[in-house]
């Protein structure tokens, strides 16, 4: 029997669910819909079956160490971190997948899931998975899971299945790919039957993907390939050569392979399935109180019914309103109604041409060895906390710009600073002066946590000039 490979994609930024999902933080690595990240439910979802081998993860170079970080924390080891120098859609990401699985298993059969989907049945998800596997290896199929749909969904894209695949039980040929439908189409495609909704997961034998990319988009399969075979080691990852990579054409899989394939399949399941994109549906997946509000953190309410109210930093009241969308962060509000939260892409796109940062990271900006958020700046000034994990250093390094004081608030710290090594602990601060080379590093057992005030002409963080880093990070010097 082949081995499945389940190839986990957990690019892109989930600019709807802002302002949560960030580019540096998106949804994929938030705790969503459980207490557990998306990218881990996935992960949780497909481990310690028999028939299926450890995932590989494709990502982004610049969420690698929270990738790695998040599969650790749930005792998955993978058998590789594939990492995109740039995004290229998914046809590349499933390509690029499929060369590196087939240089250990010539054999091998891709799964292929993104890394943000909730799926509530999982034994549905299991069983469909069979029957998906039985054609690919019998008709060599691409196949694709269809949703049942409950609903005149217009958010999603659908699939009309054909005739059955003589001999396989619940697979069809697949007669068409549709676009996003309007409201009334949406709800034809409901009342016709042969719909699905487009899941965007898919299996199909590594080779066979590769046939029909070839066929249809030869360039994408050529680049992807020198890509990988261009490919070296970076501690836990797997970097692709940039230049291949970056050479190749940018499209979905549905566009490049699978409305061109004669041999697409469609299987369809009733999965509990929703891919949570927007903040409207992250509410329909989770269980609210008796007045169909879900609410995390510190939330007061009052004659409020069917909202999410997600307070992250501080207390959040609201008062006679209903069908509403409240999401705090520390340094964003966003509020919207339910039937409004598709426009969230357009304060993204504000905040882009503004030329803002609250798209891009939050106050607390994650970091290998642990964390820092800012907690107050000025023109020339700017005060951080700074948590370093037991057993973790920064890099060697120093800035042409600004100097830091130090002040350990929690545990032990091990500073370097030029050629003098001493340890502080609580309540105890040192000075790091401009030019002077310098480490931090927490020796103890427990978190390090550190008020850092910085001062100078210049406090950007591209002011580092790195001479030696343990996580072989590539601005190094």
């Amino acid at each position: 029997m082949a081995n499945i490979y389940p190839v986990i994609l957990s690019g892109g930024y989930g600019t709807r669910l802002w302002p949560l999902s960030r580019a540096a933080l998106p949804k994929q690595l938030l705790p969503l819909a459980s207490e557990k990240t998306m990218l881990q439910e996935t992960a949780l979802r497909v481990a310690g079956r028999v028939e299926l081998q450890p995932p590989l993860l494709v990502c982004g170079d610049e969420h690698r160490f929270l990738v790695a970080e998040q599969m650790r924390e749930i005792g998955i080891k993978p058998i590789g971190i594939l990492l995109e120098p740039e995004g290229r859609n998914t046809a590349p990401a499933v390509a690029a997948a499929a060369h590196f699985l087939l240089a250990r298993d010539k054999e091998a059969v891709m799964l292929v899931l993104p890394a943000d989907h909730v799926i509530s049945d999982t034994d549905a998800f299991h069983a469909a998975i069979g029957r998906a596997l039985e054609v690919a290896l019998g008709q060599g199929a691409l196949v694709t899971f269809g949703i049942e749909p409950t609903g005149a969904e217009t958010g999603y894209g659908y699939i009309r299945r054909g005739t059955q695949v003589a001999g396989f039980d619940g697979c069809y040929a697949v007669e068409r790919f549709v676009e996003k439908p309007d409201a009334a189409t949406a709800q034809g495609f409901l009342d016709d039957g042969n719909y699905s909704w487009n899941s965007g997961m898919f299996l199909f034998e590594a080779s066979r993907y590769l046939e029909e990319l070839t066929r249809f988009q030869p360039r994408i399969a050529e680049q992807t390939a020198a890509a990988v075979s261009g490919r070296h080691g970076d501690l836990d990852f797997c970097r692709m050569d940039e230049a291949a990579f970056a050479a190749c054409p940018s499209d979905s899989i549905d566009y490049a392979v699978m409305e061109h394939t004669r041999h697409a399949v469609v299987v369809p399941a009733a999965l509990g399935w929703n891919d949570v994109g927007s903040w409207s549906a992250l509410w329909e997946v989770q269980q609210g109180d008796e007045n169909g509000n879900v609410l995390r953190g510190d939330v007061y309410t009052d004659n409020v019914q069917n909202s999410l109210v997600r307070a992250e930093s501080r207390m959040v009241a609201l008062i006679g309103v209903q069908d509403l969308i409240v999401v705090e962060t520390d340094d964003a509000v966003l509020v919207a109604h339910k039937d409004q939260v598709q426009q969230v892409k357009k304060v993204v796109e504000h905040l882009k041409n503004s030329k803002r940062t609250e798209h891009l990271n939050h106050t607390r900006v994650y970091r290998p060895w642990g964390y820092y958020e800012g907690i107050d700046a000025g023109s020339r000034f700017q005060v951080k906390r700074i948590m370093v994990k037991p057993g973790e250093k920064l890099s060697l390094q120093m800035h042409h710009h600004r100097a830091e004081h130090w002040v350990v608030v929690r545990g032990t710290a091990r500073i370097t600073c030029g050629e003098t090594v001493k340890l502080l602990s609580e309540n105890e601060s040192t000075y790091i002066p401009i030019g002077v080379t310098h480490r931090l590093e927490n020796p103890g057992k427990m978190p390090l946590d550190i008020i850092e005030v910085q001062s100078g002409s210049y406090l950007g963080e591209d002011d580092i000039v790195r001479f030696e880093d343990i996580y072989a990070r590539a601005e190094s010097a």
